[in-house]
């Protein structure tokens, strides 16, 4: 039986060294496959619009493609006391693509179900190891991580993905970078001015991944990073206070890295809306569970993600029906918005990968009755919040855990 740490969870499946790179040929080429400049004949066909051009942005690793496509509408108040939608949003802590098809199957799942996530990209999996001395981690080893680099492939793979991920109506937020969440360089002791340089150094490594790779076979990013970030979760959930001064000072509006929620309306803390991962109820067991992959392998098989196959038919059951028991008691009560937190791993035989599937796929089937059910990115959730009214919110954080409003909804 394999054991591990949190931190050694996290970086199982990375490879551990990095390919030789791989020099493409060829020009550069943008988000949309053409090339930055010059002047190709046109060939479209007559009365057909042209399709905007991409704007590369810096070495050509991003580019200002226009507005994100597959927005929901946009959002509206709530007048008062009209029903609030049930949000839920599931995000993916590092967003690394490793091989194990993980990411364009969660991708292809939300296309079916007209879902939209959040992906909190490390920005060390855009960087090729041959180049990790580029990493100056605080308090750590230049070059050093806790969750490994990413061979060549998987870093195209990676790419490949994440510029998916944009057109499909996904937000790309952080992760950071090396994932330390023990000893004195944790991310839990970084003063701001640490947590400023690990977010110079993640949005570097996206914005300069073919500077630093030397492809120039592969479309840019279809995204302006600068813009796209505005919200992240610290490894571990580790940091948050010193991290949230820098985050305002970005510009920010959000932060999912509280160290355990309660299914409640949220508020905001030192200026960012505070959305955390929940406890929810566990099944079987008589204490709550935090709506991640990793807390139900910790509280299933403790520290293994080898444990004997015997127990996973179970431990995929108990899973399942603690993040759909978690929608329900929100959605029955109090309404407020439903947070999981995964990673694209494969613990315990992938059973935390098929539970969030099955989860997912049951609350989409309340939203395909009609109900007001919605699937969004933490971006979309808080494009709703920030046009609410205070007072719209304040009744709302009213209603504690499983509390329904006394006299019904039109009486709050």
């Amino acid at each position: 039986m394999r054991t591990l740490t949190r931190r050694g969870a996290l970086g199982l499946g990375v490879a551990g060294a990095a390919a030789v790179g791989l020099g493409g040929c060829g020009s550069l080429t943008s988000s949309d496959g053409s090339t930055p400049s010059g002047g190709s004949a046109d060939h479209r066909p007559a009365g057909s619009e042209p399709k905007p051009r991409a704007r590369v942005i810096g070495d050509g690793s991003t580019s200002y493609t226009g507005k994100q496509p597959k927005q929901p509408e946009k959002p509206v108040p709530l007048e008062p006391g009209q029903i609030p939608p049930q949000f839920v949003v599931f995000s993916w802590d590092g967003a690394g693509e490793v091989g194990n098809g993980l990411f364009p199957r969660f991708l292809d799942l939300a296309e079916e179900h007209g879902a939209h996530m959040t992906f909190f990209l490390s920005g060390l999996y855009l960087l090729p190891e041959s180049k990790k001395r580029l990493y100056d981690p605080p308090n750590n080893l230049r070059g050093a991580s806790d969750i490994g680099y990413l061979t060549d492939a998987h870093i195209k793979d990676t790419l490949k993905n994440v510029h998916r991920a944009w057109l499909d109506g996904h937000e790309i937020g952080t992760h950071f970078n090396g994932h330390f969440c023990a000893g004195s360089g944790s991310v839990g002791n970084w003063t701001a001015q640490q947590w400023r340089s690990e977010i110079d150094q993640a949005k570097s490594f996206v914005k300069e991944w073919r500077t630093n790779s030397g492809w120039t076979d592969l479309p840019s990013l279809p995204f302006d990073y600068d813009k796209e970030l505005v919200g992240g979760r610290t490894p571990c959930l580790l940091g948050q206070d010193n991290l949230l001064p820098v985050a305002r000072e970005l510009g920010w509006r959000y932060d999912a890295s509280s160290p355990g929620g309660r299914q409640v309306w949220p508020t905001k803390k030192q200026g960012l809306w505070d959305l955390p991962l929940q406890q929810i109820p566990f099944p079987g067991r008589s204490f709550e569970v935090l709506s991640m992959d990793y807390n139900m392998l910790a509280n299933q098989s403790i520290n293994s993600t080898n444990a004997p196959a015997h127990n996973y038919p179970a431990w995929r059951e108990q899973s399942a029906q603690a993040y759909i028991s978690g929608f329900k008691r929100a959605y029955e009560t109090n309404r407020a918005p439903f947070f999981v937190g995964n990673h694209f791993e494969q613990w315990n035989g992938g059973i935390y990968m098929d539970a969030v599937e099955e989860a997912l796929k049951h609350i989409a089937r309340e939203q395909e009755k009609g109900e007001d059910v919605r699937l969004v990115s933490f971006r979309q959730f808080v494009d709703w919040l920030d046009v609410q009214s205070p007072e719209v919110l304040d009744k709302l954080r009213t209603l504690d855990v499983g509390q329904s409003p006394a006299g019904g909804w039109k009486n709050l």
